[in-house]
């Protein structure tokens, strides 16, 4: 099975060079499931149903979020509706949509895909550990695969949150930082890991803003609102390659393709 995990979309100009590249890295890499992370995919933060299916219909599977995910209040109505976009899993019980969903491939087996929030430096939710544990002993009734985004703030939580689930899921996924990690690498029990799949969105930017206004708030401390960078572009992604058999990986590797 092959996996292509799209970094954060970063508004309309992610959505764009998403929109040029997505369907050759399918056709090459011979892509199975394709999963986004589009928690910023309208405007640079939170996501609608006009954007939401825009992106299905560009060939993503399913789509992950992290803390952004409600800050468009449409997100309230239209997750519990799309249950191929996710919200992380350890938001506490009554929030709107689903932190995990099954994916069916034409042959009848499931993958199994896992939204989790870090705590460290970003809202305190319920632990991510625990809820991965709960979470993936319900998926394993049914999914041969389990691929989990943990989006979170610190590198080492990141980290403990790959060992904690090497051989027990076929991938763990970093994102949220927006910059793409060389650590790619196959834990010795056989997960996938990187600590960020990086993003997808403009290049000349502070995470996909305008830059001026970064150095401004950095600067005087003082809030202007962010709004999504111009310019040339770059696609992040990782490439997993996972055995049918064992669910487990046998292959990472890191996409970084650029409009210019």
């Amino acid at each position: 099975m092959k996996l292509l995990f799209i970094g954060d979309i970063i508004g309309k100009p992610g959505r764009i060079i998403l929109s040029q590249y997505l369907d050759n890295l399918i056709n090459k890499y011979k892509i199975d499931l394709c999963i986004a992370n589009g928690e910023n995919a309208a405007g640079g933060f939170g996501i609608t149903r006009k954007v939401g299916e825009s992106l299905f219909d560009m060939g993503i599977n399913v789509m992950s979020s992290g803390n952004h995910i409600w800050d468009k209040k449409e997100a309230l109505d239209y997750l519990p509706k799309e249950s191929r976009f996710l919200r992380p899993a350890n938001y506490p019980k009554g929030a709107p949509g689903s932190g995990s969903t099954l994916f069916r491939f034409s042959d009848g087996t499931y993958a199994g895909i896992l939204n989790l929030v870090g705590r460290v430096f970003m809202p305190n939710l319920d632990c991510p550990f625990q809820t991965a544990d709960r979470e993936i002993l319900e998926l394993k009734k049914k999914a041969k695969f389990i691929i989990v985004d943990m989006h979170a703030e610190a590198t080492s939580e990141k980290i403990a949150m790959g060992w904690y689930l090497d051989g027990r899921v076929s991938a763990v996924i970093g994102s949220h930082t927006h910059v793409q990690t060389a650590d790619e690498k196959i834990l010795p029990k056989g997960t996938a890991y990187i600590t960020d799949s990086g993003m997808t969105g403009p290049i000349d930017s502070v995470i996909g803003m305008k830059k001026e206004t970064a150095i401004f708030r950095f600067k005087t401390s003082i809030p202007e609102k962010f709004s999504v960078a111009s310019g040339d572009t770059q696609l992040n992604a990782v490439v997993v390659e996972i055995d049918s058999k064992s669910g487990l990986a046998k292959e990472i590797k890191r996409i970084q393709l650029t409009s210019s």
